[in-house]
């Protein structure tokens, strides 16, 4: 779950939507038009979240805190266990796709590489991303390359549910949030702006006792759209 504060309420934003978003957006980069993998790459930016889709259905709070635990905050047990779903589920029907997933997880936990709670989670995501490279064939320059469509669009759409600019920096890029825009340096997008927009459900910003007291309040939430535009200036 992505949660953003703004004001005294806040909007909660399922993982799966967000992933749509950035396909939307990345469906715009002009590098892509006539990119022989193209379908391939929207499919798996499309579907990169996929695995939090249960969770998002049944959202916790930190217990300490009484808060809405977003994606960052969640159990290591539920962090870790997203990325075989997703990645499984993709496997069988695009193995590229469900390559560039694998190693979207191994790019985003980075940082948590010397934590030996992890040790297994490397492990075994490694294992899945290099069996499905060898199954199609393909070089790991190609998905490394591929890849950086991923992380651009996560990036971009991750800026603009968060309201944050804590991740902006991949590759030779630079995303930014000024206001409801996000702006990519260099220009991905033929100098068009696009607009953006995704569905939220408004809480007013309060903590909860308990996963049930602040599910019983998402099943009557208001809805709410957010609204922007992606632009290169």
């Amino acid at each position: 779950m992505i949660v953003r504060y703004i004001d005294d309420r806040v909007l909660l934003i399922t993982q799966p939507d967000h992933a749509r978003l950035a396909a939307e957006v990345m469906s715009h980069a002009t590098a892509l038009e006539h990119h022989p993998r193209r379908d391939t790459i929207l499919y798996a930016i499309e579907s990169h979240d996929d695995g939090w889709a249960i969770e998002d259905a049944k959202p916790s709070i930190n217990p300490e805190t009484g808060e809405v635990a977003d994606f960052i905050r969640a159990r290591t047990e539920v962090r870790q266990g997203v990325w075989p779903r997703a990645v499984g589920a993709l496997a069988e029907e695009d193995p590229w796709a469900a390559a560039l997933v694998a190693h979207h997880a191994l790019t985003v936990y980075t940082r948590l590489r010397a934590n030996p709670d992890w040790n297994s989670f490397f492990t075994r995501i490694g294992v899945l991303r290099d069996g499905l490279l060898l199954q199609t064939g393909g070089k790991p320059s190609d998905l490394e390359a591929d890849y950086v469509y991923l992380r651009l669009g996560d990036l971009i759409s991750l800026a603009f549910c968060t309201g944050s600019n804590d991740l902006n920096q991949f590759a030779e890029y630079r995303v930014e949030l000024s206001r409801e825009k996000v702006i990519v340096h260099p220009d991905l997008f033929g100098g068009v702006e696009i607009p953006i927009e995704i569905a939220a459900a408004e809480l007013p910003t309060k903590t909860f006792r308990s996963d049930g007291e602040l599910r019983e309040a998402l099943a009557v939430a208001r809805p709410a759209t957010l609204v922007g535009s992606v632009s290169h200036r």
